[in-house]
């Protein structure tokens, strides 16, 4: 059983290590230090508002006891409205940088739209033949392009409420916050000889305080994109998407104590009566550009009823990190890609490999996407798809470990209910292309997770129109 021992040095370079790259790589988030002239909390950006749903007294740090702080116990060496401030460089700054992390990985990883759409051509002795019957998949790709000369102009708007992170429900999270290990020159005297190396002596080490989370956000893209055909072979595309975000979270907290006698950690009051509760309500709203996008396209290869092509696909850290709009960091894809046609019913299969240059918090990815498009009627496409993303490697960003109690009895503390699991995303796609005689196309189609990882939404609603020409 991994044991937790948390010290001052030891919880300020986790917080250091842990919060400094999560939340901004240019400002740190938390400093939990002992001194309180120290700068608070900074509130800048979204990610900004997670954090200070942990600060249950103006001005203080994440779990500082403002109720405590005064207070003074012959059985301790120190004042006790910091003792929980350690726990939350280690534990909050792991809860903070991942619920950060998944948001604005999930968000700059939103499919845009495919490449091709509607009639594509390859071209026999200078002659175009056509080389669809449907207008083509909606987020997954297919073999043909667009020609050369040929341009598909599109936006797309996608909104959705994030409901859970690796199957918990974003509604009830929660977080249990253990006390600082007060081993400090004196106290094995005060008590009574015991080993203050030990978790649990003095006995008020004991005590934890649980913050119970409910987290509201809300995203809507809208995503802007052309695609151009640069020769018959070869199509380039860029893609700008707009992100309106919205986020409402409150917290609930309540220690717990340990033993009787005159409480010691308390959020206000007096030990004989102690405010042991407290709660804290934030929000925030931000709009702005995200991770814009370039592709590139290669047919490789064009038969009468299969394509082989390869696509590159590269977003910039153009989206404000604080804000939730972006990872912040460079993320390319490569995919080859196979598409078939038999009648109206158009088969296809998508496979490659996604890089983040993150490499502190962010892990790379292998992509399979696999699914049809069917033509229906005259101009009515339907197209269904099941696209994943499978973690390549372990988590970077780990939850808090299991704490393990020495004394007065041995007992652990699981930190989190977030489970330690892998976050490979799987998603259905199914969803409806209606193209008129102008060639333009209306797009109505719904995303919705197969798995757990990661964080979710329940469904992802996207409606669109396209033009080719």
């Amino acid at each position: 059983m991994p044991r937790l021992r948390p010290s001052a040095p030891a919880a300020l370079l986790a917080c250091g290590a842990l919060l400094a790259p999560a939340v901004s790589r240019a400002q740190p988030v938390l400093r939990a230090a002992h001194d309180h002239g120290a700068a608070p909390l900074s509130t800048a950006g979204l990610r900004g508002k997670i954090a200070e749903l942990f600060i249950f007294g103006p001005g203080q740090d994440p779990l500082f006891l403002a109720g405590s702080a005064g207070s003074t116990n012959p059985a301790s060496v120190q004042a006790h409205g910091t003792h929980f401030i350690p726990s939350a460089a280690a534990s909050n700054g792991s809860i903070i940088g991942f619920i950060g992390q998944a948001l604005g990985t999930s968000v700059a990883s939103i499919p845009i739209g495919a490449t091709t759409s509607g009639e594509t051509f390859r071209f026999e002795g200078g002659v175009p033949v056509s080389t669809a019957t449907s207008a083509g998949p909606i987020f997954a790709e297919r073999a043909q392009t667009l020609g050369r000369g040929r341009v598909l102009a599109g936006v797309n708007r996608s909104s959705f409420n994030f409901s859970t992170i690796r199957g918990v429900p974003l509604r009830d999270v929660q977080v249990t916050f253990t006390h600082e290990n007060t081993n400090a020159a004196g106290c094995a005297a005060e008590n009574g000889g015991q080993d203050c190396a030990q978790y649990g002596v003095p006995v008020l080490e004991n005590e934890v305080m649980q913050v119970s989370l409910d987290l509201d956000i809300d995203v809507a893209v809208t995503s802007f994109y052309v695609t151009y055909g640069i020769t018959d072979r070869v199509d380039f595309g860029v893609a700008v998407p707009v992100l309106q975000n919205s986020f409402r979270g409150t917290s609930s907290a309540q220690i717990l104590p340990f033993g009787g006698g005159n409480a010691v950690h308390f959020f206000a009051g007096t030990p004989q009566n102690p405010v042991l509760q407290a709660s804290r309500t934030t929000t925030g709203r931000a709009f702005g550009i995200g991770d814009v996008a370039a592709r590139l396209k290669v047919n490789a290869a064009s038969g009468p009823r299969t394509g082989v092509a390869f696509l590159l696909d590269a977003r910039f850290p153009t989206g404000e990190v604080e804000n939730l709009m972006g990872t912040g960091e460079f993320v390319g894809r490569g995919m080859a890609i196979v598409s078939s046609r038999f009648g109206n019913f158009s088969p296809h299969a998508n496979a490659g490999y996604l890089y983040r240059a993150d490499r502190e918090l962010a892990t790379d990815a292998v992509l399979a996407t696999l699914g049809f498009d069917q033509l229906l009627g005259k101009g009515v496409t339907m197209a269904a798809d099941v696209l994943s993303e499978l973690q390549v490697g372990s988590n970077r960003l780990e939850l808090p470990r299991t704490v393990q109690f020495d004394a007065p009895f041995r007992r652990t503390v699981d930190p989190t209910n977030i489970p330690e699991m892998r976050d490979d995303v799987v998603n259905g796609s199914f969803g409806f292309k209606f193209t008129g005689a102008s060639r333009v196309t209306a797009i109505a189609n719904a995303l919705f997770p197969l798995n757990d990882g990661g964080l979710r939404s329940r469904t992802t609603f996207t409606f669109g129109v396209e033009y080719s020409f």
